[in-house]
């Protein structure tokens, strides 16, 4: 009974009242008591309404009151995340390495616009100077004697008047200009036009300043998509010819035509090895990769001296060697039995390929671990040329990845591709438009591995004694 009549007393009672009241009364005047439970409906009815408008109220109360709760479990979940442990003390370093890195391309960027400033305000100056020389000077009232050999004025002059007086030629009229002021010409502003080329060096200039050891290294790195994140390099031989470094595409030909490539490739190869001892002792893990010749691969004991230089110095690990896809094509047993020697000792990338119909198997099978491909045979094909792959190009990069074999798109120059190369799924990219090829520091370059010196001799030779000594035995 108490919960019948708990909180529902009010109604119980008001029921039981109008049915004693209003049941005798509907009996003895039937209008009395339609108007009698008419009057209850209403009450009624005023009575609900009265208990709905506060249970909506308790409702919309409960509900910012679980709002409330619901946002401190959140703030409550999220609280270990936030006090989480810092990153090991290798991941500090690499991240302040890269970010050490990403700061070094941003000063170099700055320094070439400041160069770039400089040169236009050069030329600014050297164009107001041009054009202050050939503005035309004053004019100047003809003399007596040289009025019969003046020159008579254009036919489109107006008619020839009386030469004013010297006073008044200092400010002509508007209305009528002296003919000697509108005979000259005035100038047009000329555009700076671009410095001509200069012209290539020779090729005793090239050779000459390879053996002058006139030789630098630059590094381009190799970032991640979408993070770009630098994980790796590229060393690029640079040739200082009359202090203008040429690239490789300028002196390689030269270089070839006089053999000398495998002797630019031993040099190469020495300081990618210093370069990586550098980085080493850094704390970074970045690779680095360097496009061998193909004509070294034809050099007796090239590979040999590679893999004997790989075993001396384990830093080379990190190094990929780069050939041309035709050079991988076209390797004969020899050559193929010499690089296989290396796997493990030695990373290698496939290079400059002609299409992109690439074999993940028989790459795995040469011990490549990385592919490269520049950005316009991948997003823009040329008609024709058969450079179209047997698979999507966005599934390329992941079939790829499933053996081991990571793909980098080469020479980036816009920024408008970097999205396409996100929609492809490619997970490396290098090229100016992330961060153009800087020069390694001469200090870093210096450290080159020492030569040991020679161990002693086995047989020291006869021993020098003094004369008085052999005097001294001979008495």
């Amino acid at each position: 009974m108490a919960r019948v009549f708990g909180r529902n007393t009010g109604l119980w009672a008001t029921g039981l009242l109008g049915i004693v009241v209003i049941g005798p009364l509907a009996v003895f005047s039937p209008v009395a008591g339609a108007t009698a439970v008419a009057g209850g409906s209403l009450v009624a009815a005023f009575l609900a309404q009265f208990r709905l408008s506060r249970l909506r109220g308790q409702c919309e109360t409960l509900s910012r009151e679980v709002d409330v709760l619901s946002r401190r479990l959140v703030a409550l979940e999220q609280a270990p995340l936030r006090a989480a442990p810092p990153p090991a003390q290798d991941g500090v370093q690499a991240e302040v390495h890269e970010l050490t890195v990403e700061i070094g391309l941003l000063s170099g960027i700055v320094r070439d616009l400041s160069a770039v400033v400089r040169s236009q305000d050069g030329e600014i100056a050297q164009l107001r100077t041009l054009t202050q020389a050939t503005a035309p000077s004053p004019p100047v009232p003809p003399s007596p004697q040289a009025a019969p050999s003046e020159p008579e004025p254009p036919r489109i002059a107006p008619p020839r008047i009386a030469p004013p007086q010297p006073e008044r030629q200092l400010e002509p009229a508007p209305e009528a200009p002296p003919p000697q002021a509108t005979a000259p010409v005035v100038p047009r502003p000329i555009p700076p036009r671009p410095a001509p080329p200069a012209a290539a060096p020779s090729e005793a200039a090239i050779v000459a300043a390879f053996e002058g050891g006139r030789l630098d290294v630059y590094l381009q790195p190799v970032i991640t998509l979408p993070q770009r994140k630098v994980v790796a390099y590229e060393a690029l031989a640079r040739l200082r010819v009359e202090d203008l470094p040429l690239e490789t595409h300028e002196f390689l030909p030269v270089l070839e035509r006089h053999g000398r490539t495998t002797e630019l490739d031993r040099r190469m190869l020495t300081r990618a090895g210093t370069i990586l001892r550098h980085l080493a002792k850094r704390g970074s893990d970045a690779r680095l990769t360097y496009g061998l010749s193909p004509f070294s691969l034809f050099e007796p004991g090239f590979l040999r001296d590679v893999a004997r230089m790989a075993g001396d110095d384990q830093t080379l690990a990190s190094l990929d060697i780069a050939l041309p896809q035709a050079s991988w094509r076209g390797l004969d047993s020899g050559q193929f039995a010499l690089l296989s020697a290396l796997r493990g000792r030695i990373g290698f990338c496939l290079d400059r390929p002609g299409d992109l119909r690439f074999d993940a198997k028989d790459l795995a099978d040469h011990g490549i671990g990385q592919v490269k491909v520049p950005a316009d045979l991948l997003l823009r094909p040329a008609p024709g040329a058969g450079a179209i792959s047997d698979i999507a190009l966005e599934d390329l990069a992941p079939a790829l990845a499933r053996s081991r074999i990571r793909l980098v798109v080469t020479d980036v120059a816009t920024e408008s591709d970097v999205p396409d190369l996100i929609d492809l799924n490619i997970p490396f990219a290098q090229g100016a438009a992330f961060a153009p090829a800087r020069p390694v520091r001469t200090e870093i370059l210096a450290d080159l591995p020492r030569e040991d010196p020679p161990p002693p001799a086995d047989d020291p030779g006869p021993e020098r004694r003094p004369f008085r000594s052999f005097l001294r035995r001979a008495s």
